[in-house]
Order: C-alpha cells, then structure tokens, then sequence
C-alpha cells in the first residue's frame, strides 16, 4: 500500500496557528486561502533560481562497493560499457592439508546472481534480478600480478587504500597481467538451478542444488600446482602471505559487438540469509595410510574452498560515450544553467544543481536566500521536479526508475533522505517520501522524477544552514549511499572553483541505466527545471 505524508506542512500549519492564537497577528498564506473546513490550499512560488549542469565522472572509487558487476551492456543514448572485475582470493582455512598423494578431479567457479525464489509443491523457480541483455559475452579469467594494498602508502598506512574505476589499464598491462586461466565463450546468465551430481554406488545423485549463477570447471593443472602442491610451505601459512602469493583474479570480459549482458552479484557469504557468496571450490582424491604393511591403497574424496570475498574486490570500466553527449556536456554554462541535463549510471554523468543563484552583493549568501530569510517563512514544502525529455529518450528501452540527491560538497545525504519514514528492506518501495520513483504517463513513458527537500530549504532559511552545491546521480538502490570518493583528474564539464565533486553515492556506480531530464533553461517552459515552494510568511 503507497502511503502520503503530510506531515511538514501539516506541522507548519499547526505552528502557524499556534502563533496567530498566541500573537493576535494576521499572516498571509502565499497563494492560498483558508477556507472554513481549515484547509490550507496553496499554489507554488516557482520564481527561485535554480542552475543545474553535468559533470562527466571518469574516475570513481570502485572497490568496496555493495555490489559489482560484470559484462557489457549498450545504452543507444550514451553508448557501451564493459565491466570487469578484480578480486583477491583467500584460503577458507590457513595451514590446509590434503592428505597423501592428493591429487584435484576438478575446480569449480560459482558466483550466484541476484534472484528470487518461488516454491510450489516440491518444484521451486527463480526469477533473475538485476541481469540487463540476452546476448552473449566472453569472459577471461587471468590471474592478477597487481598487489592489492590494504592501507594507503600516502597516508602513512592509517587510511584504506582506495582503486578506481578507470585502472583497468593498469591491471591488464603486461607486467601486471598474468596467466590466463580459463576463457568462458557465449555466456548468457540463466534462470536454472545448478544441481551438483555425484556417483554413488553406480548411480547418480544430487548431492547439492545451488541457486542460479555463473557455474564453471576451471583447468586442473593450474589449481594443483598453485594450491595442492603448496601444502605445507608458507605460502598457505596465513591469508596474508597467499595474498602476495596469489595476487587476485582478474575477469576481463571481451565482447566486440554492442549487444551483450551484464549482472549484478554480490561476493560476500551472508550464511544467515542462505547467501553462499562466490568461491572455487577444489576437489580432489588422496590416499589413506594403510592399516598394515602390504593393505591396498584405499582413497577417499574431500574438497577445499577459495573465497572470493574477504579480500579486495574492484570494478574496472570501459566506456565508450557517445561524443554528441561529450559534446553538448562540455559547452554546458555552469553559471547560467542548460536546456538538457544528462543522468548515466556507472561510472557515471552526474549532475550539480545551485539553489537561490547569485550573491551580488557579496556578502556571502544568495540574494533571494537573504531575501527568504529576512521574510522567516514557515516551509510548508520544497520540490524539485524533473521532467524526462521523452523525446530524447526514446531510443532507451529501460529508464532508472530512481534517482539521488546529495550534498555535493561534503558527500552526505540531505536531511530528507535521515527522516523520510518510507523506509522498506525493498528499495523500490524505500524512500518515496524524499524520493519519488519515476512518474509515468498514461502511455507508460517516464514523465518525471520529485525530489522533496523540505526540512533542506527550511534549514536553509531559519537555521542559516550552508547553501551547499546538490549532486544528482542515477541508483540502484537509495536504501544505501556508501559514498566513493571522485578523482577530479578526468572531470569533463563545465567547471567552477570549489565546486569539484569529491564524493558520490557508490549505487550510482552499479546501475547501467540513464536518462536525459529538461534542465533549467529548457525551451519547454513548463517542465524546466523549477524549486516549487510552499511556504506561509507572517506579515
């Protein structure tokens, strides 16, 4: 059930009848009037500036993020990107043994996708989540000579150490590069379940069904010289010395045609939610001591697990823009604002939005800010509306159904997303209040996203809070910000002291999706880029 809050301007008229009780003063109610039910109706002052520009991230942190993701996914309004992955690999239990004579029957790769799960009966269906394309793709598993640091050289080793989303060419050079593993040829991800046969008396039997995800038989040889044949000496000793011993695994994925797929996954075990994680798991035969001098060799079959989480992950990207979109974000005018404002997720296009415009008389605060606060209005409420310019997104076949605003300066969330109270395990039902999902037309095209930062510009107005720059990104997920740090080095953009991005949501980095809003010097008068604001002002 969607539910309506009023709860701001319902506490704003009850203060300001409290206050006209109190005073005995009369107040005037900007375009609305009270009618003898105590109804406020009001109308919105739209006359506040409002500037809003794009800036194109080509460097973002990419490492501990909530998700990651792998393939190749083709946007015909912003062109294609790949998607790879590094990951460091760590021992499930240091110091293993095997056993005599142990020798691997066969290496197995899982990395289960996002998907949910119906019963009926004994028959039980899942249904794939973030998975976008049906074509395939080819995956390259390497091993990785690049070190992974857990702390920052630069900060004297008391920071984590941050990786970024264009240092694929760093790992994929020659010196960092290494052996390739394996290659994965036509991938497509699939709904099934992947049950796990193991012969018993002659007969097959299922011995594990494992949720649907990427499922293959790595080569033998490799993991028995790495992994099997180490037994005893220090490289298996601890997870630290194994991480210099083996450095990570690198999956580089090659698709020369724009089509493909690309999927979201989570590495990391979540045993409480039944959320096995990504692994490898070797299993091998070795031979039991013999009871007595002359007994027959007698084997038996274990197995030993290498985690793909604990350790460092990263996403790496490529990405081919469409030069038009370069173009028109590079002429961009950050002072007096654009027609067209471009959203793209993953590594990404954000957008920077100024409230109150300019500060002419220099003292520091934005004229109509000053203007607004020596006015002490009561905010009923504050919106920004952005209107989908249909026409330019009608090549898309999917639209983000959510977007993010942020304190672009400081790399926080507003006041509004702390006390939205729509909060739901289900992203797409969190937030509303704050963060209005997509709103469609009657022909089901997206027509416009609302933003809500009511208790943002009350703050702004009676309690002298800073006007800060706002951030607007594409996500996945507003149930979590987990900010990334942005290296300004390959901002394109119109471009302002002080006015760099340092930090963006991290979800704004694992949805592929994009749009293209009116901005607020949009030709389309009535769905430019406005501040609706709702407020009473005591005469």
């Amino acid at each position: 059930m969607k539910r309506t809050h009023f709860l701001p301007g319902m506490m704003a008229l009850i203060v300001a009848i409290t206050f006209f009780a109190s005073c005995e003063e009369d107040f005037d109610v900007l375009g609305s009037e009270i009618v003898g039910d105590n109804t406020l109706i009001q109308e919105p002052d739209e006359t506040k500036t409002v500037v809003a520009y794009n800036k194109i991230l080509r460097s973002v942190q990419s490492n501990g993020l909530s998700s990651y993701q792998l393939g190749t996914y083709y946007d015909p309004v912003y062109g294609k990107t790949t998607s790879n992955y590094l990951t460091q690999v760590l021992l499930s239990s240091t110091e293993p043994t095997f056993g005599n004579n142990a020798t691997l029957d066969s290496v197995s790769l899982y990395i289960p996708y996002y998907s949910q799960s119906t019963t009926d009966g004994e028959d039980t269906t899942f249904e794939l989540d973030s998975v976008y394309g049906e074509e395939s793709i080819n995956i390259s598993i390497y091993e990785s000579n690049y070190f992974l640091r857990d702390l920052d050289p630069n900060s004297n080793f008391e920071k984590p150490q941050k990786y970024y989303s264009n240092q694929g060419s760093l790992f994929e050079s020659s010196a960092q590069l290494g052996e390739l593993i394996y290659e994965i040829s036509d991938f497509v991800p699939n709904d099934e379940a992947i049950d796990l046969v193991e012969e018993v008396e002659g007969q097959d039997s299922i011995t594990e069904t494992l949720d649907p995800g990427l499922r293959v038989l790595l080569p033998t040889e490799y993991f028995q010289e790495k992994i099997i044949d180490q037994e005893g000496s220090n490289n298996l000793i601890s997870n630290s010395n194994f991480r210099d011993y083996l450095r990570g695994l690198y999956f580089k994925v090659n698709n020369p045609n724009n089509e493909g797929n690309m999927f979201l996954f989570n590495p990391i075990a979540n045993p409480n939610a039944g959320f096995p994680g990504a692994y490898i798991t070797l299993y091998y035969t070795y031979q039991l001591e013999p009871e007595e001098v002359g007994d027959p060799p007698v084997f038996e079959q274990d197995s030993f697990r290498l985690n793909l989480y604990g350790g460092i992950g990263i996403n790496t990207f490529n990405t081919e823009l469409n030069q038009d979109v370069v173009s028109a974000i590079e002429n961009q005018d950050s002072e007096n604002g654009t027609e067209t404002l471009y959203l793209k997720g993953g590594p990404n296009i954000a957008a920077i939005i100024n409230l109150f415009g300019e500060d002419l008389d220099g003292n520091g605060v934005a004229d109509e800010l000053e203007d607004l606060r020596d006015r002490e209005l009561l905010v009923n409420e504050a919106n920004l509306i952005f209107y989908v310019d249909q026409e330019k997104v009608s090549p898309l076949s999917t639209e983000p159904e959510r977007i993010m605003i942020f304190d672009a300066t400081n790399g926080t969330v507003l006041i509004d997303y702390v006390l939205d109270p729509t909060v739901a395990s289900d992203p797409s039902l969190a937030r509303t209040l704050h963060l209005e999902p997509l709103q469609r037309d009657s022909d089901e095209n997206g027509d416009y996203y609302k933003v809500r930062i009511s208790t943002h510009v009350s703050n702004l107005i009676n309690n002298d809070s800073t006007n800060v720059p706002l951030g607007l990104v594409v996500t996945n997920n507003v149930n979590i910000s987990n900010f990334r740090s942005v290296r300004n080095t390959g901002i394109q953009g119109p471009m302002q002291e002080n006015l760099q991005l340092q930090e963006i949501p991290g979800p704004a980095l694992l949805s592929p999706y994009g749009t293209v809003l009116h901005g607020n010097n949009s030709p389309d008068e009535e769905k430019r880029l406005k501040l609706q604001l709702y407020y009473t002002e005591p005469n």
